[in-house]
């Protein structure tokens, strides 16, 4: 069928973890150490050159729209928050009354990424209670029902993916079904159905990229719970097309991280210093092949996590306790900060951190609570065989 065409990568399953940093509006930067002693003409960092929205504003709530998606776009596909900051100045600066369902969209996504859950859920629900466009009741159907499954609400997901499927089906819709089912009942059979589901749309028709990418995308996330080798075949289609996914390159890192393919590893996060659960990725398999540069990539994100601490601007815990738990081994400290992010997340790999933290740091009741959750949900995962303890 014929559809909308998304005016912007829309939420795989989870926003990806920038980095730690620090712009005033709470995000996450990979910062360089704090100098004290500099001149007066010394440049200390430049700024993204052409930044779009942040030199005038916008005349028009189209125009606004635009910049805004751009924005996001960048920010997602270079790893640098900075560019979150402009996006969070330009929508506060448009007035509340001249909010169109496009932006109200736009500003939920935004939110999203700034782990603004319950103000992002609050926008996709309002547009979904208007007479609003298809392509954006169909947008934030998609960007509610991954938000509700990133903090493990998978009975309110599974109703949004069963509108999105009534409203807009396809492989989009079988994906986001699909990965409800993984995580609440059966991944194998959630992977089989969505593997031929893709197979069968390929043989009627070719899908459009983003359709056929984002099945390929939650294949590899299922195959993975499901410890099906298969994960890494699609994860590797998706970065083929499009190697800026951080999400997909994090997966698949952590995936090689796991198997101990630790040139992989490095081949994978070379480059991406700057995005923290990259880095981290990397610093753990240096870490663990003995790598001679392990040391000063550890220092480095050491005076990062420190920084971002200081400053009050730790917006994801997740990275800041792996690395604690992996390289600084701080169980207790890792535990405090993985509890903090699961709170509000419940993505398996958050899950599995505060599972590993819980088990270092000897916090049997802990462990118990996470423990009872999964049973609860009848979720269970390959990649965190502490549940089985």
């Amino acid at each position: 069928m014929s559809g909308p065409a998304f005016r912007f990568p829309a939420l795989r399953v989870r926003v990806f973890c920038l980095i730690a940093a620090l712009v005033p509006f709470q995000l996450q930067a990979a910062p360089d150490p704090i100098i004290t002693d500099f001149g007066n003409d010394q440049v200390l960092a430049e700024l993204p050159r052409n930044a779009p929205g942040i030199r005038s504003n916008p005349d028009s709530a189209e125009e606004a729209g635009n910049r805004l998606q751009r924005l996001i776009i960048q920010a997602r596909t270079t790893g640098d928050p900075r560019y979150l900051g402009y996006a969070q100045t330009l929508i506060n600066n448009w007035s509340e009354d001249n909010l169109t369902d496009r932006l109200r969209v736009l500003r939920a996504t935004l939110r999203q990424s700034l782990h603004q859950f319950e103000p992002a859920r609050s926008d996709l629900e309002q547009v979904l209670t208007t007479f609003s466009d298809t392509e954006q009741r169909i947008q934030a159907r998609l960007t509610l029902a991954n938000l509700e499954l990133v903090q493990g609400r998978y009975g309110v997901a599974r109703k949004q993916c069963q509108a999105l499927q009534s409203d807009y089906p396809g492989l989009v819709a079988a994906s986001c079904l699909a990965s409800v089912e993984a995580r609440t009942a059966d991944p194998e059979k959630a992977y089989e159905g969505l593997a031929l589901a893709l197979v069968e749309t390929n043989k009627r028709q070719r899908p459009d990229s983003t359709s056929r990418l984002w099945a390929e995308g939650t294949l590899g996330d299922i195959a993975a719970q499901a410890g099906l080798p298969e994960a890494q075949v699609h994860w590797q289609r998706v970065l083929e097309a499009n190697p800026n996914d951080l999400y997909i390159r994090a997966q698949l890192a952590d995936w090689h991280l796991e198997q101990g393919h630790f040139e992989r590893v490095l081949a994978l996060t070379n480059g991406f210093d700057a995005v923290d659960t990259l880095a981290v990725i990397r610093a753990i398999a240096m870490a663990r092949m003995g790598h001679p540069d392990s040391d000063e990539l550890n220092g480095r994100l050491r005076q990062r996590f420190k920084e971002a601490r200081w400053r009050g601007a730790l917006l994801h815990a997740r990275d800041t306790a792996l690395f604690l738990l992996e390289i600084e081994n701080q169980p207790q400290e890792a535990l405090e900060l993985a509890i903090e992010n699961w709170n509000s997340q419940k993505e398996p790999l958050d899950t599995r951190l505060l599972l590993r933290s819980s088990v270092a740091a000897n916090d049997k009741v802990q462990y118990q609570s996470v423990r009872d959750w999964l049973i609860k949900q009848g979720q269970r995962d390959a990649r965190y065989p502490e549940f089985e303890q």
